[in-house]
């Protein structure tokens, strides 16, 4: 159990440190994300960010299986 919290903690220090550069790419702002912008409201929702990030990470995880 805990080498699995290790992992996920330097999952999360690598993606802080590789989000600049995935700001560059595009990543954040992507067609289908959902941005609402009203009268003292602002809501961002990355939909089509995190079914990326999500197919990515799915790969990655089959390769490393086989």
């Amino acid at each position: 159990m805990s080498k699995w919290l290790i992992i996920v903690g330097l999952i999360f220090v690598a993606a802080g440190l590789l989000w600049p550069l995935m700001s560059k790419l595009g990543l954040g702002r992507l067609p289908g994300d959902i941005a609402v912008r009203r009268d003292g409201l602002s809501l961002y929702f990355p939909l089509m960010t995190c079914l990326v990030i999500s197919v990515i990470v799915s790969i990655v995880i089959w390769i490393f299986r086989r």
